[in-house]
């Protein structure tokens, strides 16, 4: 009986094989462009994959991050608030910043694909040209002509901030993006270091040398934010620096 149940197991397995295999002519276009249809999606998948990256780079979150940050870490909190704290507000702002870009590249670019309008190549144009104006707005001219005059040393050609191509124009605005916001950290901590200052040279006054200043100074840093209604302040002024 096991013999027989065996070799009819046998039997049955190739021509069940069989039946599920996969019609790849399914898959093939009215053209005969499955190799096109392939790469796109295979292009789709990569660009879903990167799209974190892509936030940071061209979008104002690189200077939410790095100001919120630099507080957190004058006010004597490395921890507080969270960094899944820091991260979620600073996602949200550059969502409340970015909107205008948002809305532009899906109404002109991604509309239009979805809809079957355009073509891939001209959603690609449509769509990055909000984010070229959101950047070439808020690019130093310094950094630009930085970057400009390195792809002109490797023969490339010359070209403005509203005609070069991007990838002399994303590091630009990275590193302009990375330079405000640690000017802004800077004038964030400036406070907080007086206030270091003060109580370092009342406890030493005092004579207390084996009390860290920072056990004492951190109330009144955190009592000092309050009262000024810190964060409303942080926020509105990192709102209002975006061209």
């Amino acid at each position: 009986m096991r013999l027989l149940l065996l070799t009819l197991i046998a039997m049955l397995v190739p021509g069940m094989a069989m039946a599920q295999t996969i019609d790849l002519g399914a898959i093939t276009s009215s053209d005969g462009q499955t190799v096109g249809t392939i790469i796109q999606l295979f292009g789709l998948l990569t660009i879903l994959s990167v799209a974190p990256g892509i936030l940071i780079m061209v979008t104002s979150f690189t200077r939410f991050v790095i100001a919120f940050s630099i507080l957190r870490a004058g006010m004597g909190l490395p921890t507080t608030p969270a960094n899944l704290i820091l991260v979620s507000l600073s996602l949200f702002m550059t969502f409340y910043v970015m909107a205008p870009t948002f809305d532009r590249a899906w109404a002109d670019g991604v509309r239009p694909l979805m809809n079957n309008e355009i073509t891939e190549q001209v959603a690609l144009e449509r769509i990055s040209a909000p984010f070229r104006g959101f950047m070439v707005n808020n690019v130093r001219e310094k950094d630009f002509a930085l970057f400009a005059d390195l792809a002109s040393e490797r023969g490339n050609i010359d070209a403005t901030a509203e005609t070069a191509d991007l990838r002399i124009l994303v590091p630009a605005f990275m590193i302009s993006e990375i330079r405000r916001g640690f000017e802004i950290g800077f004038l964030v901590v400036l406070p907080f270091l007086v206030i270091d200052l003060i109580v370092a040279t009342i406890t030493m006054s005092m004579g207390m040398m084996m009390l860290p200043p920072t056990v004492v100074s951190l109330p009144f840093k955190i009592l000092f934010f309050v009262l000024i209604d810190g964060w409303n302040l942080l926020v509105g002024s990192l709102v209002r620096s975006f061209a």
